[in-house]
């Protein structure tokens, strides 16, 4: 089988295949349809079996109440429908096993007695590690392991300077994605055409997919959140995203507005696909759709920040804390003792003083979800108000957040921190109380999430202490007991933040405020 350009073939080729029987892994690939692992095992192999792995080396260190693992198990019932549907066999569908998958992945292929596995890339270094494992046991048992690129449009050396090296500055990367981006990177790939190929399960795993209880997990507010899982899910919401996508630009930046797709955990789990999402939003933007312009700058963010973790790995090294992209920023002292963890535990619980960052903190406690402004200026917050390490946010966030990915979630922190790739100045600094008149200035998102303080006028409630004593009476509202005190003034805060970057700069710029 001829693969021209890491994408489909340009025409289809003979039904002479090399493998009698392949195996698909899912793993962040949670759909049949333009799925690149799938379509490569159906053209390869007369027969296919597919199989997911609740991974226990992921999950047993999770709390057991985790959006993320009942998302995934509710989008991987309707991948087992769509693959009994697909395969027309009545004992079709999707092996699914909870077990290490390192170990467990190999025995299956084994005993299914194929000769090929195939999966998508995954670059992530837990995954490197856990791929490198799989394919020697493959090996050693005489089998073939596959893997693909699905996850984005160009990975890994797809893409590099005149130089020949990966990029680490965004706008020259955009150039080069939007020059080099054509209907061949953009097309699916076309399984439903050779699903004649998906073999019956095995009858012992010819079950259901196994419920949250039976992989030692509980049920969250998931279903009470406007998050539908699984492909269906993240079709219905592509397409009412695709009704206001015009207005993306401006909406985005207001919290309170339903301005994002909302698809960050389907693009993290691959219930959508990226090529479909990249293929309608660049015919818009190539059309004069400014608002598809700007949402497809930020589906090439995701490319950059991946192609970034792929070829330096140093700034999410899992051997010990992640480094700075640029090594340099490693020498920042960040607070440290008590003072620090009271400091960081007033963040997580959104209890610092400032309303926008408490709102923004409670958003992503309470539905595993933040808003994109709200997350540069929580970010911020926490490492130039707080002085806090920015990799003690970037954990949180990996615990916290529905759609968190490595590369992103890395990639973000160290912009605002100052210390990746492109990213913000040092010395500009978001003040929380600007912020907040600037993008809630009704305070619509504050009130939702801090009813508190829903009482006071528009004008109070980004700064409460500011508010006149007249005001926080007749809001009922006591500062100490109803809502905290801020816990750091901002214009010192800022002050001491240009100090410790001093160490890097050799010593404080003209400084900026955002």
């Amino acid at each position: 089988m001829r693969i021209l350009r890491n994408g489909p073939p340009l025409s289809p080729s003979s039904d002479d295949k090399p493998y009698n029987a392949g195996l698909v892994w899912f793993r962040r690939d949670l759909r049949v349809h333009d799925n690149a692992a799938l379509w490569q095992a159906l053209r390869s192999c007369h027969q296919v079996h597919c199989a997911f792995i609740f991974d226990r080396d992921i999950l047993d260190p999770l709390p057991r109440a985790d959006r993320r693992v009942e998302f995934i198990r509710e989008s991987l019932v309707q991948l087992d429908e769509a693959l009994r549907v697909l395969s027309g066999h009545p004992a079709g569908g999707l092996i699914v096993r909870h077990a290490v998958a390192r170990d467990e992945l190999p025995a299956l292929a084994q005993a299914l007695q194929v000769q090929a596995v195939f999966a998508a890339h995954d670059d992530e270094p837990g995954a490197l590690l856990r791929d490198a494992a799989v394919r020697d046991a493959l090996a050693a048992a005489g089998i073939a392991m596959h893997t693909v690129k699905d996850h984005v449009i160009f990975e890994r050396q797809e893409l590099l300077t005149q130089a020949g090296r990966p990029y680490s500055v965004f706008t020259p990367y955009k150039r080069a994605w939007l020059a080099k981006v054509d209907a061949f990177y953009l097309r699916g790939y076309p399984v439903e055409a050779h699903a004649r190929s998906l073999a019956p399960r095995p009858l012992a795993d010819a079950r259901p997919v196994p419920t949250l209880g039976e992989i030692g997990f509980e049920a969250t507010n998931l279903s009470a959140l406007p998050l539908p899982a699984g492909s269906e899910g993240g079709e219905r919401l592509f397409t009412e995203f695709l009704g206001r996508i015009g207005r993306y630009r401006e909406a985005r930046e207001f919290p309170a507005l339903r301005g994002p797709s909302y698809l960050g955990v389907h693009l993290r789990f691959g219930t959508v696909s990226i090529r479909t999402l990249a293929r309608q939003a660049h015919a818009l933007a190539e059309a004069g759709d400014a608002g598809a312009a700007t949402w497809r700058d930020e589906l090439v963010w995701r490319d950059f920040y991946v192609q970034v973790l792929a070829n330096f790995p140093h700034v999410a090294d899992t051997a010990g804390a992640p480094h700075s992209f640029r090594r340099e920023y490693d020498a920042i002292r960040w607070e440290d003792g008590p003072q620090a963890q009271a400091l960081f535990a007033a963040w997580c619980e959104g209890r610092t003083g400032y309303p926008l960052v408490d709102a923004a903190m409670h958003q992503l406690n309470e539905t595993g979800y933040m808003h994109n402004r709200l997350r540069m200026v929580t970010a911020s917050f926490l490492c130039k108000d707080l002085g806090v390490d920015w990799r003690w946010g970037e954990r949180y966030f990996a615990r916290q957040l529905n759609d968190y990915d490595l590369a992103s979630n890395n990639g973000g922190w160290q912009w605002a921190s100052s210390s990746g790739c492109d990213a913000q100045p040092y010395f500009r600094i978001f003040n929380p109380v600007s912020q907040s008149r600037k993008f809630d200035p009704e305070g619509k998102f504050i009130r939702r999430y801090l009813p508190a303080l829903g009482a006071l006028p528009a004008q109070a409630l980004h700064a409460p202490w500011e508010a006149s004593p007249l005001e926080l009476q007749a809001a009922g509202v006591v500062l100490g007991r109803d809502y905290p005190r801020p816990v750091v003034d901002h214009a010192a805060a800022r002050e001491r933040t240009l100090l410790r970057y001093a160490v890097v700069r050799g010593g404080p710029a003209a400084a900026g405020a955002a």
